[in-house]
């Protein structure tokens, strides 16, 4: 059975604690294969690098 998808509005959208999203950011880095997976998966999962740094 195939999985049930919704579309998710931005309103419905809430950011991750600081803490998480670091911790995610290591996670991705280590099991990315290169610099520009690691960035595509932090781009997927919203918490790329900071514009603004």
């Amino acid at each position: 059975m195939p999985a049930k998808t919704e579309d998710i509005a931005d309103d419905d959208l809430t950011p991750v604690a600081d803490e998480t999203a670091i911790s995610a950011r290591r996670v991705v880095a280590t099991y990315a294969t290169d610099a520009d997976e690691c960035r595509m998966l932090l781009a997927m999962l919203g918490i790329g690098a900071d514009e603004s740094a």
